[in-house]
């Protein structure tokens, strides 16, 4: 049976090894721009001088390079490969090329969460912490609601229930907002919602790098059985295939990912949505090569994108501004190549 997310599969062997080279080069250039200008030959020297045990003579383009472009780096990658592989999983989950990672109403529970938290003056800990069981939470109401009385759950059902409860996780955050400080707090509520790596910083990677890791990893370990979802209920119990189980698997995947990266940086668009689609045009709708594809992309575009908002102009622009900026145009442009949705 040929479905629409099962199509073209194919993996040219220069992909991958092109997407590693792509993320090397993003990653080199992102630690040589910036207002303090890093030269390549500081660059090696830093680094090499880490490799073996040691510090580089120039401390400040060692502490640029260790303590403010390499963690921006590394949430850049952990945002756009995480981002990317939820986005695919959501599509194939949900058959739906529309689908991205706040689907469920993971993003706007986790923003209530966050923004909960910012009130309370909790740290930046206390905010990631607070954001990502906000996120987690959202989603356990999202599936009780699209529950029927005999335990299943259809994807119909949950996709409107995800909108219900984003619908009233948003008006939960209006009226925080509402309540905030206009002097102290709401400016600073209102730029953490922008999304920013600005604060990027080890201790919060150490925070954040495990739950994102673990749910991407389970997303590539399940992609093999991501195309039976393409099918109809009864076809993959046929194939062999606990559907429910499967289902229920990847949206916790996907969505202690999703929280995660919320919680990390705020709100982060786009790439959920664009990333998936760019990835077909080089693999076909196969996940079993998809979601390898969609992992590397991502990480490349996020970086991209990080070291665009921070050396465009003299104060650095919300990341979810140049993605809207970057993501918009190319998605309609895509559109037009194909002349629909790639799917």
């Amino acid at each position: 049976m040929r479905t629409p997310f099962l199509r073209r599969a194919r993996l040219r062997p220069w992909v991958l090894p092109l997407l590693v080279v792509l993320i090397l080069v993003c990653a080199a250039l992102a630690i040589l721009a910036g207002r303090y200008g890093v030269s390549p030959r500081q660059m090696v020297g830093a680094i090499s001088a880490r490799i073996g045990g040691g510090i580089y003579p120039d401390r400040k383009a060692d502490s640029v390079v260790f303590n403010l472009r390499l963690p921006r780096i590394t949430v850049a990658v952990l945002i756009g490969s995480g981002m990317a592989v939820s986005g695919a999983a959501f599509q194939s989950l949900f058959s739906n090329p529309l689908a991205t990672p706040d689907t469920l109403g993971v993003a706007s529970g986790t923003c209530v969460g966050a923004v909960v938290a910012l009130l309370l003056g909790w740290g930046m800990s206390g905010v990631q912490l607070t954001a990502l069981v906000a996120g987690l939470v959202t989603v356990a109401i999202t599936t009780a609601v699209a529950r029927r009385r005999d335990g299943g759950t259809d994807v119909v059902t949950l996709v409107l229930a995800g909108v219900i409860v984003s619908a009233m996780a948003d008006a939960v955050l209006s009226m925080l907002k509402l309540t905030a400080d206009p002097t102290s707090k709401l400016p600073e509520i209102t730029y953490w919602l922008m999304g920013s790596l600005a604060g990027a910083s080890w201790s919060q990677i150490a925070l954040a790098a495990p739950f994102i890791v673990i749910g991407s990893g389970g997303i590539v370990v399940l992609r093999w059985r991501l195309n039976v979802l393409a099918l109809s209920e009864d076809e993959a119990r046929a194939a062999g295939v606990d559907v429910r189980s499967l289902r229920i698997t990847l949206i916790v995947c996907a969505t202690v990912v999703t929280a995660s990266v919320i919680s990390l940086c705020g709100q982060v668009g786009w790439i959920g949505l664009i990333v998936p689609h760019a990835a077909r045009m080089l693999t076909g709708s196969d996940n079993r090569y998809l979601i390898p594809v969609c992992l590397l992309l991502g990480a490349s575009i996020m970086i991209f994108i990080d070291t665009v908002a921070r050396t465009i102009t003299a104060s650095e622009v919300p990341v979810s501004v140049v993605t809207a900026i970057v993501g918009a145009p190319f998605f309609i442009t895509l559109l037009r190549r194909t002349g629909g949705v790639q799917t």
